[in-house]
């Protein structure tokens, strides 16, 4: 939700939709790439990368603070893949990863959320003929969009309250008070849901 950067690049000016669907498109060529390119397999996705984040009004820090987000993942696979492939697979799919979750945050980065999932609810229209309502596909993605960043409140809230107790930190003592916080959430949200007529 607070992922948004307002901005007059091209992608900001692109409507979701196709922002969405050439993304969407990069994601894919990444991911296809064949292995027995060698290099290749690895260049292509990072110049795909700075390709996409070097256009006015987007810029480097941005791509940045993505990579930096996901490190973990991005070290985890290395290792991974370090450990049972070889130092070219490892470095070819690790950039692959990278690639792939850095072109997927460009359309958060520049897509306020009301758009995207307007331009979802368009593109499931069609679906309305097997009895898909893309309202409340739309809706279910609203909700859920929502619901992530109460969860991640929700945690930070019990390990603080945890440590301000001195309890020392376990799984068994975290889950409870989250799983409390969780359940509450949900009948809140929905009891407002059915206050406006949804179900």
């Amino acid at each position: 939700m607070t992922l948004f950067r307002p901005g007059d690049s091209v992608w900001h000016r692109l409507a979701a939709g196709p922002k969405a669907a050439i993304l969407a498109v990069l994601v894919l060529v990444v991911s296809l790439l064949p292995l027995g390119w060698g290099w290749a397999a690895a260049v292509i996705p990072a110049a795909i990368c700075l390709g996409c984040y070097a256009v006015p009004g987007i810029g480097m820090l941005p791509l940045a603070a993505e990579l930096l987000a996901a490190r973990w993942i991005i070290l985890v696979t290395l290792a991974g893949q370090l450990l049972f492939l070889g130092p070219m697979a490892a470095a070819v799919n690790t950039t692959r990863v990278a690639a792939v979750i850095v072109v997927a945050g460009l359309l958060a980065l520049t897509t306020r959320v009301t758009a995207l999932l307007d331009a979802f609810e368009r593109g499931l229209a069609p679906l309305e003929r097997l009895h898909v309502d893309p309202r409340r596909v739309a809706l279910l993605l609203a909700v859920t969009l929502n619901t992530l960043p109460v969860l991640a409140r929700a945690a930070a809230q019990v390990r603080e309250a945890q440590r301000a107790r001195g309890v020392r930190p376990s799984l068994r003592r975290f889950a409870v008070p989250f799983l409390v916080l969780a359940l509450k959430h949900a009948d809140e949200l929905g009891d407002t849901l059915t206050a406006r007529g949804i179900r």
